[in-house]
Parts: structure tokens; C-alpha cells; sequence
């Protein structure tokens, strides 16, 4: 059997793959591993033989598909919280990478490590395979030419010894600290309302007016001027029903229709007037809605107020659906390919607006391979750029950063000239899976043998032991600063801790538990500078030890 597999390496794929998903849809204790449980299937079958592997393209497929397809879906929401606390968030996991330096180099003087071994090390607790090259490229144009070869070797032994428990402990971190605390992932979320991540009760109240301080001004005013998180629908004056659009001005008697979460409703009603028991959007008799699919590219990275639907067609947007989460339709929101938009029209005008919005389930099951070839085009490329850094070190992105990198400027711009860059929404979402389980079964299967052979030799298990505490050292601290000082939402916290690994098997574990793309925002938050802190304290532990 094991022949086979070894000369099928597809067929090895499929199994781990299989094998793995299946394992990770069991539930114990009601936490289930997920998609990382491939990691843990690739690492047994790894370790069976040391042929057991898979080819290396399959593994940088899968990673530049995988952090691509998140760049790209968060691309507006990283550059958003930049304009918050991204700033702080990124000093404070720059001080956790500097706390795992220092107890690498505690470690090299208390094992008597070899500084090769010791930058291998602090590479493999921290699953940073960029930051083992940059250390293995140091050595190749450094060392004596008769120890270059002994010496490439070494940092591999660190690397590999700790690189599992780096992934595991990471894992465990998360694990345990949300059942300490008890984590509601979607209330816990609800603090970055503003992303759209998670499901929000909305509804629909129908509201007489008879605040004179209201009608003065226009509907768009209003909701500038009080910074209403609401939408208007509908308007009844003198028995006549229109579209509340922004311009306009609201009159004593006026019925109107508001839609948004309820306790941002219920604030509002007491200013406008009082509630009714009618419902304005019950009569459909002149004006109607109708869910749409928005597959049509013309439009798509295009906010609502360009569309101009209020004033080209006598329509409006009020809800937008965009995976399983329903969100009020502001006029700055941009849309995206696969958004179900809920259309208030005049009857006779809904055929032309599903015109518009193309409405075509088929055609959102398609990925544009123009503007995703463009896109991973432009991210290799980038990661192959050498980027200087102090002391003459240099580095590269290379095929994790890169991709990444131009995935979120890309995600941010939505579209450029006829290109919209984001693809569905499900599209991406399959992307993504595909890309996430050949990465895992590629890490688990090449470091399955080397990890078990080197843990059994001379030195393994302190390597091992050392490896472990600067992991979990820096999980639970991470998790316990972030979220109990610096307040951060664990969703977000646990896709930052996942970008201070660079491990993608510890983001799609976290996305498993947290059910939302939070973890996607915090890990492309903080996977560019933690790339390169990891990349330059890994070569500096090398050059300052020895």
C-alpha cells in the first residue's frame, strides 16, 4: 500500500485530504478540529515513511491560492481598521515576536544550542518558513565553504522539531481559552458591527410623524446630522405611497417606514413621532421588492450611489445579503458578485432592474480567470521583489506574502476600469477550502517523518521542550492580553495570533470555531509586519549568537 501511495502522490492527496475532513467534522466535547485535522492526518501518514510526501507545486498552490482568496475578501476591511487600532495592534504583536526572541536566546544559553540550531528554532515555534530560507540563504553566503553543508542542516533540525507543537499549541491555546471564558463568537463579533460579519436582526416599523424638529430638513440630512444606522423604505402622504429617498423632507402626518436593528429603531422612533400598527411594506399594490443575485460585473465594485437607482429607475436598495448575513444597503456601500440586494420598485420596473443586476445563480458559480490570473500574476511577482533590511539583510515575500499583499490592495480598489477583482462570494469561499487542504496535507505529509525521527534522536526532546514553551508562552499570552487588557474581539484576536504564526492551519482552525471572517481581518492585519519582524529576528538571532 505504501508503495502505491508513494508513486500516486495524488492519490495520497486524496486520502489525507478525505481522511482528514471527515475526522475533522467530529465533535468532542462540542469542538471539532475542522479542516486543520488534514495536518494531523498528513502528519501520521508522513511519518509512516519518509517517501510519503507530496510534490512541492501542490503545496504553493495551495498556500498562493489560500492567502490570495483572503487578501481579496479582506482587503476593505484591513485598511478600515488601520484607520482604527490597527496601529496599536500591530506594536503589541511586535512586543509578543520580541518576548519569543528573548526565550529563544534564553533557551541557546541554557541548552547549549548551536546558533544555527537556535534561529531554527525561534523559525519553527513560529512556523515561519520564510524566516528558516532567509536564515538558510545567511548561511549559504556566510559560512566556510567546507561547513556550508554541515551547517545548512541545522536550522532544519530546530525547525522541524518545533514546527508541529508551533501549530499544535497554537490550537490548544485556542482551545482552552475559549472555553474558559466561554466564548460567544457571534456576540463577541458584534463589536465590529461595521464589517458586516455577523447576522443582525433587522425589521421593519412603520412610524407617524409629528416632530415639527424633523421637517426641516431632508431624509439624508437626517441621518447625517444624528448618524442614524437605519434605512428609510417607503412614504405615505395624503394616502399616496412613495420611495423615502434622501431628498425627501418629511411633513407633520407622514407615515414612513424605517428599516435597521431593532435598538437602533427604537432610539429613533421617539424623535420622528410615534409607532403605528400599519405596515407600508405590506402593500405592494404600486410599489414591490424582489430579492436579486447581483452577478453582473458591469456593476460590481461599484457603490449604490453610483448606480443612481433612485433617480434612473425610481428604486431602492434596502437590504443586501452577502453569504448567510443580511445588512442595511447605505448609499456608500459597495457591491460584490453573489450579493442578493432586496430592490423597492414600481412593479412594472422590476424586470428592468433585474436586468441590471443580472440576477443569474449560474453565472456566480464562475470564477473570472482574467482578473485571478492578473491577481496572482502581480502577487508572485511582488514576492519575488528582494526587500533590504538593516545590517544588509535582505528578504523576500515570497509566495505567501506576496499574493497576499496585492490580494488586499486589489480587495480594497473592488474593481479597476472593466476588472472587478473580488469574485463571488461562494466562489472565493470554495477557492479558499481548496487552497487551505492542499497546504495542510503538504505540511503535514513533509514534516510527518523528519519530525518523529528527529524528536526520537539525541537532543529531540529538549529541542521539543524548548520549541513548546515559546509557543504556548506566546498563545496564552497573546489571547490573555489581547482579549482581557486591550479588549480585542476573539474572533479577530485568534486570526491575529494565526498571522504571528504565518500558520494558515491555525487560521482555518480559528475560522471553524468562530463561523464568521473575523480571523481573516486580524490575520491580514498582521501578517505583513509580523512576516517581517519574524524574517530579520530569526537572521539577527543568528548573527548576534554566533
Amino acid at each position: 500500500m505504501i508503495e502505491l501511495l508513494v508513486e500516486e502522490p495524488l492519490l495520497l492527496l486524496f486520502i489525507v485530504s478525505g481522511l482528514g475532513y471527515a475526522l475533522g467534522r467530529i465533535k468532542i466535547k462540542g469542538v471539532r478540529l475542522g479542516v486543520a485535522a488534514v495536518l494531523f492526518v498528513g502528519l501520521a501518514f508522513g511519518a509512516l515513511d519518509p517517501r510519503l510526501t507530496l510534490p512541492p507545486i501542490i503545496f504553493e498552490i495551495g498556500l498562493i491560492i489560500f492567502v490570495y482568496s483572503i487578501g481579496i475578501s479582506s482587503g476593505a476591511g484591513f485598511f478600515a481598521s488601520l484607520r482604527g487600532k490597527g496601529l496599536r495592534d500591530n506594536l503589541f504583536i511586535f512586543v509578543m515576536l520580541t518576548l519569543a526572541l528573548g526565550i529563544v536566546v534564553a533557551a541557546h544559553f541554557i541548552l547549549q544550542l548551536r546558533p544555527t540550531v537556535s534561529a531554527g528554532l525561534f523559525a519553527g515555534s513560529l512556523t515561519n518558513t520564510p524566516a528558516l530560507a532567509g536564515v538558510l540563504d545567511n548561511i549559504a553566503n556566510t559560512a566556510p565553504a567546507n561547513l556550508v553543508d554541515a551547517m545548512l542542516t541545522e536550522p532544519v533540525v530546530g525547525y522541524s522539531v518545533a514546527y508541529p507543537m508551533g501549530v499544535m499549541g497554537m490550537i490548544l491555546a485556542i482551545l482552552i481559552m475559549q472555553k474558559v471564558w466561554k466564548i460567544d463568537y457571534q456576540e463577541d463579533a458584534k463589536q465590529l458591527r461595521g464589517f458586516n460579519l455577523v447576522e443582525q436582526e433587522l425589521y421593519n416599523k412603520t412610524i407617524l410623524v409629528t416632530q415639527k424638529g424633523v421637517t426641516a430638513v431632508t431624509l439624508r440630512e437626517l441621518r447625517h446630522q444624528h448618524n442614524w444606522n437605519i434605512v428609510f423604505g417607503r412614504l405615505q402622504r395624503d394616502g399616496e405611497i412613495i420611495l423615502a429617498t434622501g431628498d425627501v423632507q418629511l411633513q407633520i402626518g407622514d407615515l414612513i417606514s424605517m428599516i435597521g436593528a431593532p435598538e437602533d429603531v427604537d432610539a429613533i422612533i421617539p424623535v420622528i413621532g410615534e409607532l403605528t400598527d400599519k405596515h407600508l411594506e405590506m402593500d405592494r399594490s404600486l410599489y414591490d421588492y424582489r430579492r436579486m443575485f447581483l452577478s453582473n460585473p458591469a456593476i460590481a465594485g461599484r457603490s449604490l450611489a453610483e448606480l443612481r437607482l433612485p433617480q434612473e429607475y425610481g428604486a431602492l436598495v434596502t437590504r443586501v445579503r452577502r453569504g448567510d448575513i443580511d445588512f442595511l444597503a447605505h448609499s456608500g456601500l459597495v457591491l460584490e458578485l453573489g450579493d442578493r440586494v432586496r430592490v423597492v420598485s414600481r412593479r412594472k420596473d422590476l424586470s428592468e432592474l433585474t436586468n441590471l443586476f443580472g440576477d443569474s445563480y449560474r453565472e456566480l458559480s464562475e470564477v473570472n480567470l482574467v482578473s485571478l490570473g492578473i491577481g496572482l500574476t502581480l502577487g508572485m511577482l511582488i514576492g519575488l521583489i528582494p526587500i533590504p533590511l538593516p545590517g544588509g539583510i535582505t528578504f523576500k515575500l515570497g509566495a505567501a506574502g506576496g499574493p497576499l499583499i496585492v490580494g488586499l490592495v486589489l480587495g480594497a480598489l473592488r474593481r479597476t476600469g472593466p476588472i472587478a477583482w473580488i469574485p463571488p462570494y461562494s466562489a472565493n469561499l470554495t477557492l479558499r477550502q481548496i487552497g487551505l487542504i492542499f497546504l495542510l496535507a503538504g505540511i503535514g505529509l513533509r514534516s510527518g517523518y523528519t519530525f518523529f525521527t528527529t524528536f526520537a534522536a539525541s537532543g529531540g526532546v529538549s529541542l521539543f521542550l524548548a520549541g513548546s514553551v515559546v509557543t504556548c508562552t506566546i498563545a496564552f499570552l497573546t489571547l490573555i492580553i489581547g482579549y482581557k487588557v486591550l479588549k480585542i474581539p476573539f474572533g479577530l484576536l485568534i486570526g491575529m495570533l494565526s498571522a504571528l504564526q504565518t500558520q494558515p492551519a491555525v487560521l482555518g482552525f480559528g475560522q471553524e470555531q468562530a463561523d464568521n471572517d473575523l480571523p481573516n481581518v486580524g490575520y491580514a492585519l498582521i501578517f505583513p509586519v509580523a512576516t517581517i519582524v519574524k524574517i530579520f529576528y530569526a537572521q539577527l538571532i543568528l548573527t548576534l549568537l554566533s
